[in-house]
C-alpha cells in the first residue's frame, strides 16, 4: 500500500483547507483510511477514519463538526475537509492505512498544516 498526501498550507484562522490522500495497493489492506496529525512536541493523534467501502465516520472530539472525512472511490483517494480552522489545528497531518482489524500499518509522508492567528 502506498499513500500519498497533499493539500497541506498556510491559512488563517477560521479558514479552509482540504487534505488529500491518494492511495494504491491491496483494497483489503486500507479498508479503512485515517487521519492522525502531530504537532511540535506532541504525540500523533487520531484524527478521523473511514471504513472506505462503507462509508462509516469517526472522529476526534476536537476536530467533530468542522472536520469531513470522504472518499472518492473512483479516484482512490480519501480527503479531510477541514473548515473553521483554529492555531491548535497547526500540525503535520498523515493519512494511514489498516485491514480490517488490527492497527495503522501503512503511513503517508505528512503534509503541513499551519493555521495563524
Amino acid at each position: 500500500v502506498q499513500l500519498q498526501a497533499s493539500g497541506g498550507g498556510l491559512v488563517q484562522a477560521g479558514g479552509s483547507l482540504r487534505l488529500s490522500c491518494a492511495a494504491s495497493g491491496p483494497p483489503h489492506s486500507r479498508y479503512v483510511m485515517g487521519w492522525f496529525r502531530q504537532a511540535p512536541g506532541t504525540e500523533r493523534e487520531f484524527v478521523a477514519d473511514t471504513i472506505w467501502s462503507r462509508g462509516g465516520t469517526s472522529y476526534a472530539d476536537s476536530v467533530k463538526g468542522r472536520f469531513t472525512i470522504s472518499g472518492d472511490n473512483a479516484k482512490n483517494t480519501v480527503y479531510l475537509q477541514m473548515n473553521s480552522l483554529k492555531p491548535e489545528d497547526t500540525a503535520v497531518y498523515y493519512c494511514a492505512a489498516r485491514g480490517y482489524s488490527g492497527t495503522y500499518r501503512y503511513w503517508g509522508q505528512g503534509t503541513l498544516v499551519t493555521v495563524s492567528s
